[in-house]
């Protein structure tokens, strides 16, 4: 046997804040040692922070971080633990993305990204440098490019994120050459679905390769991308380890890594396939030799068995339903958004919102009131303040909603009426006019900018979080304000669809039972600034609206085929009003592009969001003569 433990770090940094992130993972990494852990493994861009964008053309932003990174391997130094760190460092002028190997208080190596992402979030080909196949260089004496390690314990192969996501990883050559185990350090954003991803990625590659991989996610919330930590174990195809998500900390779980040698051997296929490649030309990776820096303690480890006493009988199901499952990601990753945007910018000292009685601001006053009981457990009511600001359009019922999950949560509840400042309003705009009449768009508009103004204003007095509750379908087709409604700080549910917003309010109904969430529900969704207002019967079904959304912006289909599938998915509807419907969803959605480029910054769940830097790129003027084919 060859036993080792292998532990996996969740760090929530912020970007920029180099000593503060290096606190963080030195009080990990002593707890990692105390639990006698061989290799503990850490984040992409630990020290940096990530995504850290332009800031890499800093060359003081890179610079700075090697101080940090030597003072994590000296205070690590009599810990009998292989550490693998994520760091930006500057070579010749280029900046790189890589993973430090560090024990026995040296740096022992620095293996740079090779696979460098332009899609979806990412920028790394902007700003970041590759390293290549057969990189054979030394950085501040340190052994810098395309490396293996050697320990006592067994040969080791550092990679960082997206290396393993390609099937032409990097790991190929290295495990052909013989690293054993595979250790990914990460930045992996939360994407609804995606922990399942991620699995069964590692699983194939552990299994397609004959080895051990060990990775470890970032945690934490920077500019609205989430990360939600957790990582995996996977020898040879096997899952060993499953580290908790959405929380600091350490999961560990130890391994014989003479069980992936022997696999390896029995794998004939893998074997042929290892000789093919060397016929070919394929280049075996260099190892450098780090036995004599380290020298690991494995004494105390105990060789791995079932929890449930048996090698052939299933483990206890504790898996979670697939809805709740969905719920609580989105949830949880939705409320670790708002907690470190709120903590990390260190410019609020209380979190507000305008709290309409409808479902949006319902939704996401929830989710505020999710991450205070995090941080306040004996009194969250008191980090939120809610305001309802009602016009002549407001109804009883809305208002009742609105008191009651106030209450119900303990949450400030303050009633600011707007109906004097509204009719001023109106008769600035007529006079402007010229006496002309106000258009009712106009009117309703007003409402929502002068709710949008005095939140602000409390804002800027209080210190106070402005969270903006518009949900994503609304946002999409323009169905919003600029200026009001479409106004704060922080957008929470701008990446959320209606119907999921809907789905989201019936699991927490079943879940807490609050009567103000079922008053909310009681009363068709709308936003009441007209007379008797339909969100459903001014647009279209909130599900078709998902739908054209998800077809058009997702699956870049043209109307015809939109058409054609919305037919497949709502049989009942008949087609002259599916195409209505296209036809206004797509004249909605492309003219009110101007509108949601405006929006503050979004909290991002999906590969389909809303955000004209980081996911949806269209431009602003443009026309839909294209669609018509």
């Amino acid at each position: 046997m060859r036993l080792v433990k292998i532990g996996l770090a969740s760090v929530n940094t912020t970007v920029g804040a180099f000593g503060r992130n290096v606190d963080r993972a030195l009080d990990v990494a002593r707890r990692m040692a105390a639990e006698d852990v061989t290799v503990g493994v850490f984040q992409e861009q630990l020290i940096g922070g990530y995504p850290p964008e332009d800031l890499v053309q800093w060359q003081g932003f890179v610079e700075n971080q090697w101080p940090q990174l030597e003072r994590f391997a000296r205070e690590t130094g009599a810990l009998s633990t292989v550490f693998l760190v994520g760091v930006a460092v500057n070579h010749q002028g280029l900046r790189y993305n890589c993973a430090a190997l560090v024990a026995g208080g040296k740096i022992l190596g620095l293996v740079p990204k090779e696979k460098l992402p332009t899609y979806n979030i990412f920028y790394e080909g902007r700003t970041f440098s590759r390293g290549y196949p057969g990189m054979r260089e030394e950085l501040r004496g340190v052994p810098f490019g395309d490396f293996l390690f050697r320990f006592d314990f067994g040969l080791l192969a550092p990679e960082v994120c997206e290396d393993i996501w390609s099937p032409e990883a990097p790991l190929r050559r290295r495990t052909y050459s013989g690293a054993e185990l595979v250790v990914n350090v990460s930045a992996s954003p939360f994407r609804v679905g995606h922990g399942d991803t991620r699995r069964e990625l590692l699983a194939t590659r552990a299994s397609d390769h004959q080895c051990t991989i060990a990775y470890s996610n970032a945690l934490g919330s920077n500019d609205g991308i989430i990360f939600d930590g957790g990582g995996f174990i996977n020898q040879n195809g096997k899952p060993v380890l499953e580290e908790p998500r959405f929380q600091e900390g350490f999961a560990a779980a130890v391994v014989d890594l003479d069980r992936t040698l022997r696999l390896r051997a029995e794998n004939t296929t893998w074997r042929s396939d290892r000789e093919a490649w060397l016929r070919e030309g394929g280049k075996l990776v260099p190892t450098i030799d780090c036995t004599a820096a380290f020298t690991s303690r494995r004494e105390m480890l105990r060789y791995p068995v079932p929890a449930h006493r048996s090698f052939f009988l299933p483990a206890p199901d504790t898996r979670r339903s697939p809805r709740e499952a969905l719920c609580e990601d989105i949830l949880d990753a939705l409320a670790l958004g708002i907690g470190d945007y709120f903590e990390k910018t260190r410019a609020f000292k209380v979190i507000g919102i305008a709290l309409s009685g409808g479902r949006d601001s319902l939704l996401t006053l929830l989710i505020a009131y999710r991450y205070a009981k995090r941080v306040r457990p004996e009194n969250p009511g008191s980090l939120l303040r809610a305001f309802y600001m009602p016009s002549r359009y407001s109804s009883d019922a809305t208002r009742e909603a609105a008191e009651t999950i106030a209450r119900e949560l303990g949450v400030s509840f303050q009633v600011v009426p707007i109906e004097e400042a509204f009719e001023r309003e109106l008769n600035i705009a007529r006079t402007m006019l010229a006496g002309a009449e106000v258009t009712p768009i106009t009117e309703q508009n007003i409402q929502a900018r002068l709710r949008a103004q005095r939140m602000w204003n409390w804002s800027n007095s209080s210190g106070g979080l402005f969270l903006q509750t518009g949900n994503m379908s609304e946002r999409a087709v323009g169905y919003t304000t600029t200026g009001g409604d479409l106004m704060g700080a922080l957008a929470v549910i701008a990446n959320v669809p209606k119907t999921v917003v809907m789905y989201l309010l019936d699991y927490l109904l079943e879940q807490t039972g609050y009567e103000g969430i079922r008053k909310v529900l009681a009363k068709p969704a709308g936003p009441e600034l007209a007379h008797n207002q339909v969100g459903e019967e001014e647009l279209m079904p909130f599900p078709i609206l998902d739908a054209c959304f998800y077809l058009f912006a997702g699956e870049k289909l043209v109307p015809s085929e939109m058409q054609a599938a919305l037919e497949a998915m709502f049989p009942e509807v008949e087609g002259a009003r599916l195409r209505t419907y296209v036809e206004k969803f797509i004249r909605l959605f492309l003219q009110s592009i101007y509108k949601w480029v405006q929006a503050p910054l979004s909290l991002h769940i999906g590969n389909l969001d809303l955000d004209r830097e980081r996911a949806l790129q269209l431009p602003v003027v443009t026309s839909s003569d294209w669609t018509k084919g």
